[in-house]
């Protein structure tokens, strides 16, 4: 499955943020967008993981891709 993945700048913390909106928590920092990018992929693998231990379902991709400027 591909979900959509939102990168943004955050002055609080210094970097950029990676998130997947349907992944609730699913998040991670990165000094680039690209290593944003790579952090956020190793955390979807671990909170797929972890949802497939404990049983809960996988959501299925519902965000929609889009073009911010």
């Amino acid at each position: 499955m591909k979900y959509l993945i939102e990168i943004f700048w955050s002055d609080e913390d210094s970097g950029y943020i990676a998130l997947v909106p349907d992944l609730p928590g699913c998040s991670a920092w990165g000094a680039t967008p690209e290593e944003a990018t790579r952090e956020i992929q190793d955390a979807m693998t671990a909170w797929l993981e972890a949802c497939q231990q404990s049983g809960e379902p996988i959501p299925k991709p519902a965000a929609k891709a889009r073009h911010v400027a």
